[in-house]
């Protein structure tokens, strides 16, 4: 688990972006403020901004994504950033070099920020141990455990269409055990004060600590959806499933997947969510997914803006530790 001091510097600024868990409201409210200030720069004749310009910012991607890692590379352009995409199936960890073999030869070409995508859950918060204090890290997903910019640009589009959290009741439908994405969204919801959090799903795709984590638990998704204002619908992990928790994906659809009948129970203005790629006919009908209470690409739009925020927040604690550096070499010499 990453801890708060972790990501913060000693003045509270985000100096790494792990999880969600253990930031504060104001915080994660800064960055959805922040992302709101870079919306506009999408419809710009010049869609660039130069508050990156002069840093290199390196994408590790361990693990394929081809939505978040292009969101990625946007937000860093369009930031003025230098952009580095290492490609891990040629890179020199397929001949024996370690993972802190590589990050140390990064550094050693001065790189600013590395975006880190990764199968084992632990992953960035261990590059962010082991990186030189000038490099600032970003968890793009990290095995089961935490991927925070899609929780984040989940809580953007919820707060553009709905407004205040503290009156809103969510539904997370779907694979709960093996989602980053839904751990990241219930500590993202709880913490900005959502009234409140409702999880569906079978028993066999349930964290046993499920009610820990300050939500109600379903297993009926008629019955879970029933008047909420959100529903996010998560894609099944096959490539995280142990075992056979599913008898087939026919049948959960029968049971969990969404159609405009079932819908019929959530709030008259609920929109519908998911952050992708889904797979349809699974976990939702394309009615619902093309129809007019999907929100899924207005989500895709967020994150290059969310992506943004975080890293220009990054950078600036960077910037500022520089500026503490040289004011305090200045002192000493003057």
């Amino acid at each position: 688990m990453a801890r708060r001091d972790i990501q913060l510097d000693e003045e509270g600024r985000l100096r790494h972006f792990l999880t969600i868990e253990g930031l504060d409201q104001p915080l994660l409210t800064e960055i959805l403020d922040k992302a709101e200030g870079f919306i506009g720069v999408s419809q710009q004749a010049i869609k660039k901004v130069p508050l990156c310009r002069g840093k290199i910012i390196t994408n590790l991607f361990f693990e394929t994504s081809t939505r978040t890692r292009t969101t990625f590379e946007l937000a860093a352009k369009r930031l003025s950033a230098d952009v580095l995409s290492l490609n891990i199936s040629t890179s020199a960890t397929t001949k024996g070099e370690t993972l802190l073999d590589t990050l140390r030869n990064l550094e050693a070409m001065h790189c600013d920020m590395f975006v880190v995508r990764h199968a084992d859950s632990g992953a960035a918060h261990f590059i962010a141990q082991h990186s030189a204090p000038h490099v600032s890290v970003i968890n793009a997903g990290d095995g089961r455990h935490a991927h925070p910019t899609q929780a984040m640009l989940d809580m953007l589009t919820i707060r553009r269409i709905k407004g205040e959290f503290v009156k809103l009741r969510v539904a997370i439908v779907g694979d709960i055990l093996n989602s980053r994405v839904a751990r990241s969204q219930i500590h993202a919801l709880n913490t900005l004060g959502t009234s409140e959090v409702r999880v569906i799903a079978p028993y066999t795709l349930l964290p046993a600590e499920s009610r820990s984590l300050g939500v109600h638990v379903y297993h009926d998704l008629q019955e879970g959806i029933r008047d909420v204002d959100v529903v996010i619908m998560l894609r099944l992990q096959r490539e995280r499933m142990r075992g056979a928790m599913l008898p087939s994906e026919h049948e959960y659809f029968q049971l969990y997947g969404l159609t405009e009948q079932r819908l019929r129970a959530a709030k008259p203005d609920v929109i519908v969510m998911h952050p992708g790629p889904i797979n349809r006919g699974v976990e939702m009908d394309s009615q619902v997914a093309d129809g007019p209470r999907s929100v899924i690409l207005q989500q895709v739009s967020h994150g290059i803006a969310v992506r943004m925020a975080v890293m220009s927040m990054c950078i600036g604690t960077q910037n500022a530790r520089i500026a503490r550096r040289e004011a305090s070499v200045s002192g000493l010499n003057p």
